[in-house]
């Protein structure tokens, strides 16, 4: 088979930064007045997630130290449904794991999957609501505001998600996925959220917007007053800022490597432009019609949930799957579709030469082929020499070598090209 001519190009991402996060939570807090919505020796239960957030230890410390400021009590509490195998012991290592630790963070870590029964919203749907948090006199929800790998909506992945599944614990992760297939993820979120609102003792949120490199471009704290409204404005935000692919036509694409760290579903659903989720509409942008897929990351531990987003997948991906990781993941979240296995090619270069055998007519001239890291990594990434006349006219878009072959080793291992 004859390959394509690579060279490798550099996307310009947003940089925008946080300069100072200790500042910049002491002024967000005294904006929204939290002296006056924390009484003194009140407990305050501040949420962490499974997630890992760049400056969430930053983030979570300032916000323990300004709780203190006030006079308040603050702990740590696990908010992350059924992850940490849905064990308090579990959840408790999680964290340690991304280095949220008291010593860290200055604030005990309260742990346990108990939940209290919130009864249903005006639709049915059941909410459920960490005990630890409820016994609390105050909540702080902390967590990124960005686009959602399952669904298009008003709000996505953020504070009020936070608030439904990873303060429900394993069975407000039930509840909302479940729930989902009959009204849709936003509808879901969005009462469930209401509901838990009317409740639960929500002091306010603390949401995280990142830049193209995962760093905080911004950080604002929400009012339970206007909860929805305002996530819904740092979601536009996140939009503008998230990193993704320059190019919206693509006929393969080769990514290094799917995890659990760099998205809830290995790849992101929104960077790759397939969501393969029964009860939402199917993404239109952008459009790739062969994905191959080269590895799983070690902190996956074996959890390929997103594999079945790839259509040709190498057999060092097969051979790392965790069948039971990734079926009780994909039926939690109630997307069996993700955990299907795709076609393995035995080496790199068989993997791919499927890939190129299936996307149509195309030659080694023509093929519009771009090859990444992962779906979070998308500053540096080889092209196809089809592509470079896009590149030379795109704003944001360098080139930045010499072209090479598309090569690979006798082991059929895909080889840098320059």
């Amino acid at each position: 088979m004859n390959y394509p001519k690579l060279v490798e190009i550099t996307q310009s991402l947003n940089e925008t930064r946080v300069a100072d996060v200790d500042a910049t939570i002491a002024a967000e807090m005294k904006r929204v007045g939290l002296a006056d919505r924390i009484k003194p020796g009140s407990r305050v239960a501040v949420t962490a997630g499974s997630r890992g957030i760049t400056d969430m230890i930053a983030v979570l410390r300032a916000t323990v130290n300004e709780v203190k400021a006030v006079g308040g009590k603050p702990i740590i509490v696990p908010a992350m449904g059924s992850h940490g195998g849905a064990t308090a012991e579990g959840q408790t290592g999680m964290l340690e794991g991304l280095g949220v630790t008291e010593e860290t963070i200055g604030a005990p870590i309260v742990s346990s999957m108990d939940v209290v029964d919130f009864g249903t919203t005006e639709e049915g749907i059941p909410v459920a609501f960490s005990r630890d948090a409820l016994e609390s006199d105050h909540v702080i929800v902390v967590n990124r505001v960005k686009p959602h790998t399952e669904f298009k909506g008003r709000i996505e992945s953020g504070l009020v998600k936070m608030m439904v599944i990873g303060l429900g614990k394993y069975q407000g992760a039930i509840n909302a996925h479940n729930w989902a297939v009959r009204f849709g993820y936003e509808r879901t979120l969005i009462q469930s959220g209401k509901h838990i609102l009317e409740r639960a003792p929500i002091a306010l949120g603390i949401g995280i917007v990142e830049n193209g490199f995962g760093q905080a471009a911004k950080i604002e704290a929400v009012t339970p007053e206007n909860f929805i409204e305002e996530e819904a404005q740092l979601l536009e935000l996140a939009k503008e800022t998230c990193p993704h692919l320059p190019f919206d036509e693509l006929d393969i694409l080769i990514v290094d490597e799917s995890g659990k760290e760099i998205s809830g579903t290995g790849m992101d659903t929104k960077v790759i432009g397939r969501i393969m989720n029964i009860y939402e509409p199917p993404l239109e942008h952008p459009h790739i019609t062969r994905i191959v897929l080269r590895d799983l990351t070690e902190k996956s531990h074996g959890n390929g949930l997103g594999v079945g987003l790839a259509d040709f997948v190498t057999q060092r991906v097969a051979d790392k799957l965790n069948r039971d990781y990734t079926d009780v993941n994909c039926v939690t979240a109630v997307t069996p579709e993700k955990g299907r296995l795709p076609i393995v090619g035995k080496t790199d270069q068989m993997a791919v030469d499927y890939a190129f055998a299936s996307a149509g007519p195309v030659t080694e001239k023509d093929v519009r082929l771009c090859w990444i890291r992962n779906t979070a990594t998308v500053g540096r990434m080889f092209v196809s020499e089809a592509l470079i006349g896009e590149v030379e006219k795109h704003p944001r878009l360098e080139v930045v070598s010499e072209m090479g072959d598309m090569r690979f080793d006798k082991g059929g291992e895909l080889l840098n090209p320059v």
